[in-house]
């Protein structure tokens, strides 16, 4: 038995003073005050830090110079896992963004082959398109855009172990097409879409749990046409994925979508690209050029090309931003996400029984050490 003592730990009732949790094998056994650790437990003092549940991005591209459209493999997943476990990200879904089926299908691959393997991590895979709006491309590449039909359902239905999110524009196809993915057990997301208020609302009757990187890449809430942003703040039961630095959508705006509708129903999410992780802050986008200006990915036009944001920074810009509590902003990074997913049962919270995947982190909210399955960063250094 492991105890990681002498902490503020976030529990489901939230903060516990000077406590201590009980790991045996991959699992918490135990959340205990310091008087009542287990005489011959292996005690790991944590210096009266704070351990919060690990961070879960749904929306992981790549990072350490990695991107996985270029490399998808084992390895690849594995290497953009590591830098971004470095940040508190202890659960992912490596991201392909518009490509052809073969890359999709060999994405997919890699990632069954690399949880069958017990990568750190690996949750399943977040498909980002081709099945978009191309008036709503953004960074997504417009040859690579088409019609989801009976060979992109084969592909995208594919893994066998895992989570699989797909994000598509709803008016791109039909409720029909929404329904049988989320009955095969696809996550269902709208993003890159020019949908109508009642396409959406269709769409979410059908099957549509969540929306991709909400304000950004669609169709926005106005006077007489309230749009996919419309939909997405009046659904109460949706999902809602925030990139939070303050450069893809306004503080004002995301402070105001969290008045609309629920705070559990949203989650912060990355976008994240190569760079995170790297001093190079350049990197090729299917052939294109992207250069990190004043802390934005961007391609030579200006346009936004995912970011170079961590789930740790994603914390600390939501307190301070947003101006959640730390409880709150660390629900938006684990349990929110592990919900949207469905895997909350397993992982998400601090609570026995469940994955022994946490984070250390200091005063200032920056990483200090990691667990994903009971096991510590520094026991893979």
């Amino acid at each position: 038995m492991l105890a990681l003592a002498n902490a503020r730990i976030l529990t489901p009732a939230g903060f516990l003073e000077n406590a201590a949790v009980l790991i045996e094998g991959t699992k918490i056994s135990g959340i205990v005050g310091k008087d009542d650790i287990p005489a011959d437990a292996d005690i790991t003092d944590l210096d009266g830090q704070t351990l919060v549940p690990g961070f879960i991005d749904t929306q992981v591209n790549g990072g350490g110079g990695v991107l996985f459209n270029d490399s998808p493999t084992v390895d690849a997943i594995a290497a953009i896992g590591a830098t971004h476990r470095a940040f508190g990200t202890t659960g992912f879904l490596p991201t392909l963004i518009s490509d052809d089926l073969a890359v999709v299908r060999r994405g997919i691959e890699a990632v069954g082959a690399a949880i069958d393997a017990g990568v750190p991590g690996v949750l399943g895979i977040h498909i980002e398109g081709p099945f978009l709006n191309a008036d709503r491309k953004g960074i997504h590449d417009k040859s690579k855009i088409r019609a989801l039909d009976d060979e992109g359902f084969a592909a995208i239905t594919s893994l066998r172990r895992g989570k699989t999110l797909v994000t598509l524009a709803p008016e791109r196809t039909t409720p029909e097409m929404i329904r049988r993915l989320a009955n095969y057990g696809v996550i269902v997301a709208a993003g890159h879409s020019d949908g109508s208020y009642q396409q959406i609302h269709t769409a979410l009757d059908y099957g549509l749990t969540g929306f991709t990187h909400l304000f950004n890449a669609m169709s926005p809430l106005t006077a007489r046409e309230p749009g996919v942003v419309g939909a997405a703040l009046e659904d109460a039961e949706s999902w809602c994925g925030l990139i939070v630095d303050g450069r893809h959508v306004h503080p004002t705006t995301m402070r105001l979508a969290l008045r609309c509708k629920p705070a559990d129903r949203f989650m912060l999410v990355t976008d994240a690209m190569p760079s995170v992780g790297k001093v190079d802050k350049h990197f090729l986008l299917q052939g294109r050029p992207i250069n990190v200006v004043d802390g934005v990915c961007v391609n030579q036009d200006g346009t936004l090309a995912g970011s170079d944001l961590d789930m740790a920074m994603a914390v600390r810009n939501a307190r301070h931003m947003l101006g959640v509590s730390l409880e709150m902003a660390v629900r938006m990074a684990s349990l929110h996400p592990a919900r949207f997913l469905g895997i909350d049962a397993e992982t998400g919270t601090i609570a026995p029984g469940l994955s022994a995947d946490m984070v250390l982190l200091d005063d200032s909210g920056q990483v200090l050490e990691s667990w994903i399955a009971g096991k510590a960063a520094r026991a893979l250094r």
